[in-house]
């Protein structure tokens, strides 16, 4: 598949019965057929079972500061992770992305950009997961 470019329909009677797949260029607020490469700087913001003939389709988006991605999502480089929602994501779970700052709480699992590191815990923090708090290093 050409970089940047990501999987948008499949039909299955394409290609004499073998299943055919539809690829086009990446761009902000494109649903995606499962098994579709995400394509660096953007995540994925919602997911629909049914989508994509039956395959399951996620959402992408650009990255931004304050928003809401399912569970397997990539995180972009400069972003930490901050909340997490169980049933977000049509039940997948979701996880709250935020550009990193000092002072900021972040989930299990975040990664800690360069020049920064993670102190204090907080148990109850990320929706009962635990928070740390990260700060400039």
């Amino acid at each position: 598949m050409p970089t940047g470019y990501v999987i948008t329909a499949f039909d299955r009677n394409g290609c004499n019965g073998r299943g055919a797949w539809l690829q086009q260029p990446v761009r902000d607020g494109i649903w995606t057929c499962s098994g579709s490469p995400i394509v660096p700087g953007y995540v994925i913001a919602a997911y629909d079972r049914n989508g994509c003939s039956g395959v399951g389709a996620w959402f992408h988006r650009l990255a931004r500061d304050g928003m809401w991605t399912c569970s397997g999502s990539p995180i972009v480089p400069g972003y930490v992770v901050t909340g997490y929602d169980r049933n977000g994501c049509t039940g997948i779970g979701a996880w709250y992305h935020q550009l990193v700052r000092n002072g900021i709480w972040t989930c299990p699992g975040s990664p800690i950009p360069a020049g920064y590191r993670s102190t204090t815990y907080n148990a109850t923090g990320c929706n009962g997961l635990g928070a740390w708090y990260t700060i400039r290093a």
